[in-house]
């Protein structure tokens, strides 16, 4: 098998990131039944870890780059095999040797944004906070209660703004004291370090926290799931330990508090759909139902797959960023749940989840059939 990587070095670099948990692996192929690519195309986890085991990967190839770190194989595997480290070891192996097949070329030019403007987007870093204008948002400063950090996508993408101007007008109205930092603030690293590229990835950590530290910020609150996986989980390595809370666990506190009362009938019957990121990787299945139930005439429905056998969006691990064929999206699948759930309305509460969502309504052709929402989107339509 032809490979790029000499044998050595691709098992010393698994080993670091995986553990020896890699070798533990006896091939029971249990990762392949969960995997949601096998719904779409042909794909083995089961493969890719033999072959990182003896050094034959071949990292030229997209294989390695399709994981989505949904995180669905570590949940059931026997063996307690790291396979979402392992692939990004692979990808670090292969961003090293500047080999990119042509599916995640767009990584280029994503870490060259993330470089030099802070963002995948490569926008202007000064119109980070434009979303907020006409809003009141006041700037960070320390002794505010929370920083809310809405993410690069509710920054710039003009459909995801609305999740942070939702979230901003229900922070508002229940007398939060929060703020800001707009053009200051950094893109969390969190997906560009899942391709691989840790370089970047503790480029970004370090500006943020460095920013965060300056600034006196003790609790963050995030839109995003990836956000707050970040934040929470991978940030600690630099010996910091900030409070981090998503959006859908503090309004569910504000509700429970009586500091945001919501009084208008709803009337849709909703579908809500768990962000991998936000439930598989960190437990948070209740509060965002808490949220819905709390809502006036909202009638909630589970999906055939939730909780934490949910079914990923496809936008993990960079695939945000790589070019899916259409028939390969795993949100295809997802929105016809939902629709024949009879669902009026598929809610989630994760940025990446809502583009997954809404590309695939589109080129289903069922635009008019269901809407996607954010979760908060949901709340400042009620909100008395």
């Amino acid at each position: 098998m032809e490979t790029l990587a000499p044998f050595k070095e691709v098992i010393d670099e698994v080993l670091e990131k995986g553990g020896d948990a890699i070798t533990y692996c006896y091939q029971c192929g249990k990762c392949d039944t969960v995997c949601p690519w096998n719904r779409v195309r042909k794909f083995s986890m089961r493969k890719l870890i033999r072959e990182a085991t003896f050094g034959l990967s071949e990292i030229e190839k997209e294989e390695i780059w399709r994981c989505t770190t949904c995180g669905k194989c570590p949940q059931r595997c026997p063996r307690d095999v790291k396979q979402i480290n392992d692939m990004i070891a692979l990808r670090r192996m292969a961003t090293g040797y500047g080999v990119f097949p042509a599916a995640v070329k767009p990584y280029r030019a994503v870490s060259t944004g993330l470089t030099s403007q802070g963002n995948p987007f490569n926008e202007d870093r000064s119109t980070r906070a434009d979303w907020a204008e006409g809003l009141s948002v006041k700037p960070f400063t320390e002794g505010m209660e929370i920083l809310y950090f809405p993410c690069c996508y509710s920054s710039y993408d003009p459909r995801l703004k609305k999740v942070a101007q939702a979230t901003a007008r229900i922070l508002t109205k229940a007398g939060v004291d929060y703020g800001i930092l707009g053009s200051k603030e950094n893109c969390c690293g969190e997906s560009i370090r899942k391709t691989g590229n840790e370089d970047v990835f503790k480029k970004l950590a370090r500006e943020n926290i460095k920013t965060f530290i300056d600034h006196g910020v003790k609790k963050i609150l995030v839109s995003s799931p990836h956000c707050y996986h970040t934040f929470k989980n991978e940030y600690p390595e630099f010996r910091v330990d900030f409070e981090v809370i998503h959006v859908s666990q503090y309004v569910f506190e504000l509700l429970n508090e009586g500091r945001l009362t919501l009084t208008k009938e709803y009337g849709k019957k909703v579908a809500y759909h768990d962000p991998c990121y936000l439930g598989r990787h960190n437990g948070v299945y209740d509060e965002p139902r808490g949220v819905l139930k709390k809502v006036p005439g909202l009638e909630l429905h589970e999906m055939p797959e939730a909780r934490e056998d949910s079914l990923c969006c496809g936008m993990g691990g960079g695939r945000v960023w790589a070019e899916t064929e259409k028939h390969e999206r795993f949100s295809n699948m997802r929105v016809e749940q939902a629709i024949e759930l009879g669902a009026q309305e598929l809610v989630t509460a994760c940025p990446y989840c809502i583009t997954a969502l809404e590309d695939s309504r589109l080129v289903m052709n069922h635009a008019d059939d269901i809407e996607v929402k954010d979760i908060t989107e949901v709340i400042q339509e009620v909100m008395e």
